[in-house]
């Protein structure tokens, strides 16, 4: 634990003091901090390895890039926060860490844009019919489906053949149209395409009987919050299935397919279900495909308990 008296001097600094009141608000990268706080990336980076040092913060790695996050003790954290009321930039920090966040969004969603129509037509890493098929066999309909980063609709589409209904949900507008214009077309009448966030869904609680996310959980800001929302959703009883790539270090992934996490390993994901609520739980990778960089298809499941 870091020394109470060293981390309130190193805090002292508006700057370092501004950092941590981000940091405790969201992980965040060099770039995105100095584009809030207006500093040059090098007083960012020393203020950075500084609070580092005195363990007041902690970074993750993932490839060139370096996310850090806050680790100081709670009791240094509340003193600073009373602190902020003395710093004028606080918060207008605040607004502009909405904006980076929100820019996070923008670009994911930007790349979903350009897809829509043509998404069917085009590689992209870890859809596997056989993993696919792997989860639809575990599922016994009629159902009520959310099909959570539904994309374009197609896996919506093929379940909602069985199923009671299905409720599609993605944060993009034109895959969104896209979507419904194809259910219109089809005359899909138990299929409901909804705009939404994963990690927010317009979906009542306790309303669905199976939460569905293929190849979506690796685009989430904060796949624990998706989860989270997925348990909050579902009925007692009720399951979750999850088709996500296996942890990877194809880093191209990043700008290629606007991941933010290069899949998840199994115990990942069993730590994510658990920390949701989720009891029972199954993985297993169920698809590796033959060309380089060999993505693989991970399944994972959990049960929401009767209560």
């Amino acid at each position: 634990m870091a020394s109470i008296l060293k981390s309130l001097r190193l805090a002292a600094d508006p700057n370092r003091l501004r950092l941590l009141l981000l940091l405790e608000q969201e992980e965040l990268s060099v770039n995105e901090l100095q584009e809030i706080l207006g500093k040059s990336q090098s007083q960012i980076s020393t203020n950075l390895s500084q609070l580092k040092q005195a363990g007041m913060v902690d970074d993750r790695r993932t490839g060139k890039n370096a996310f850090y996050r806050l680790d100081a003790p709670d009791g240094v954290m509340n003193l600073l926060r009373q602190a902020a009321q003395e710093v004028p930039e606080a918060a207008q920090d605040r607004d502009a860490l909405r904006l980076v966040l929100r820019k996070r969004k923008d670009k994911m969603r930007r790349y979903f844009d350009e897809l829509a129509g043509r998404f069917g037509r085009q590689y992209v890493p870890g859809r596997s019919w056989k993993g696919v098929a792997e989860a639809l066999l575990k599922l016994l309909p009629p159902l009520v489906i959310a099909d959570l980063g539904a994309g374009e609709g197609t896996l919506s589409q093929l379940m909602a053949q069985r199923a009671k209904k299905v409720i599609a949900i993605d944060n993009s507008e034109k895959m969104v149209e896209f979507g419904r214009e194809l259910a219109r077309r089809h005359g899909i009448r138990n299929l409901d395409y909804r705009l939404g966030d994963i990690e927010e869904v317009p979906i009542r609680s306790a309303t669905v009987d199976l939460a569905f996310l293929s190849q979506a959980l690796h685009h989430a800001a904060h796949p624990e919050r998706a989860l989270v929302e997925a348990w909050r959703i579902l009925k007692p009883g009720g399951r979750i299935a999850i088709l996500d790539l296996n942890r990877h270090h194809f880093e191209e992934a990043r700008e290629l397919y606007a991941d933010l996490w290069l899949g998840f390993s199994e115990l990942e994901l069993e730590q994510y279900l658990r920390a949701a609520g989720f009891q029972k739980l199954e993985t297993a990778i169920v698809h590796r495909e033959t060309e380089p960089p060999h993505f693989e298809t991970m399944l994972a499941m959990g049960e929401k308990a009767i209560e």
